[in-house]
């Protein structure tokens, strides 16, 4: 097989001072150069990069951007430098910390019948945005559907996120995860919890699987991973990453109890314990006595309609009838009332933190 390189061209007005630059500011190595008499060309590495400084092109100076775990042994601490001939550097960590930012709180409604756009995402995968405002990106929330099931063209990957939640709410579909065996099998119904940095891989989908997805922040980064083979060799279903374990939690079977408002129960997913109090998830029905006007002092309180129906009432709000597919966020201090619930009601409810206070208003 014919060997093949690739490399960056960087134009260059001023090669005899960028040189020193290059090799001692940013520790790169000289590779080649050229005309010895002289020179306007030179070939530098370093860092998992091939540059070539080239004073005979013509347009703008580069960018150069340098990822480190110790971003303040580069160019004696600066993260932002021009070299002598233009090229502007960025030095910043290889491996930030996940930032949430602070929540904007909001009352939101966001019901299927007002048909907002699937957008096609990841591995050919339907996403519907269930908070457009995202809360100030303090959370995602996305109904995904794969319309033709099947092999899922995925690879192994991992996201850099503080908390996500996979609920199959329609159909079935297979992911494999780092160190907890085989394949498993999502049903409608049940649930995973994906720790910060999980390796996982999605393998195969019934026609028209759904999920509903949460991922706190809002904007986080997915990264593949090329190295990995899943599944792994060891099972390891005590393994926390980042203080966070894996849950497979299957509704059959599940233990129901009274909920935190009256007039309905709950069954809890084990995701609070699981997560150290970070988020907790339960799915809702109806249940027994008078429903009552409430408040909650959470940070976020997102609820999903997955069966049946029924009127969220808001303060100073226009009652809401919400039926399947409809996702709503609650703030805190807000004063709601769930009412007029059908018999086959069923809601997703999603808390960031995982404990917090409700308090009923009779």
């Amino acid at each position: 097989m014919s060997e093949i390189r690739a490399e960056v061209v960087l134009l260059t007005t001023s090669l005899v001072k960028d040189l020193p630059f290059f090799t001692e500011t940013l520790h790169m190595r000289l590779d080649a150069i050229w005309p010895a008499d002289d020179p306007a060309v030179a070939i530098l590495s370093g860092h998992g990069l091939r540059v070539r400084l080239d004073a005979n092109v013509s347009g703008t100076p580069g960018r150069l951007r340098i990822l480190s775990d110790d971003p303040d042994a580069l160019a004696d601490g600066a993260r932002r430098l021009t070299a002598p001939g233009g090229t502007e550097i960025e030095i910043d960590v290889l491996n930030p910390p996940v930032i949430q930012p602070p929540t904007q709180h909001a009352f939101v409604v966001r019901r299927l019948a007002d048909q907002a756009p699937w957008i096609i995402g990841r591995a050919g995968m339907q996403y519907r945005d269930l908070i457009p405002s995202r809360l100030g990106g303090s959370i995602i929330a996305s109904h995904i559907r794969i319309p033709d099931g099947g092999p899922v063209p995925d690879m192994v990957h991992f996201h850099k996120v503080g908390f996500q939640l996979i609920f199959c709410i329609k159909g079935w579909v297979d992911v494999v995860y780092e160190d907890q065996g085989g394949p498993r099998r999502l049903h409608a119904g049940d649930c995973f919890i994906q720790p910060p940095e999980i390796r996982h891989r999605v393998l195969e989908a019934s026609d028209g699987i759904e999920v509903i997805e949460i991922g706190v922040p809002a904007d986080h980064v997915t990264e593949i991973d090329h190295e990995m083979e899943l599944p792994t060799p060891h099972l390891r279903p005590e393994r926390e990453w980042q203080g966070q374990r894996f849950v497979h939690n299957v509704a059959q079977g599940a233990e129901w109890r009274p909920y935190r408002l009256p007039g309905y129960v709950c069954r809890d997913t084990t995701i609070g314990e699981n997560t150290a109090g970070v988020a907790s998830v339960e799915v809702v029905r109806r249940g027994e006595g008078d429903f009552a006007w409430a408040t909650h002092d959470g940070d976020i309180l997102f609820g999903f309609v997955m069966g049946g129906a029924m009127t969220l009432q808001g303060e100073g709000k226009t009652p809401c009838l919400l039926a399947p597919g409809d996702a709503y966020v609650i703030p805190p201090g807000m004063r709601t009332r769930w009412s007029e619930p059908s018999d086959d009601v069923e809601i997703l409810e999603v808390a960031l933190p995982g404990r917090f206070v409700t308090e009923i208003h009779r």
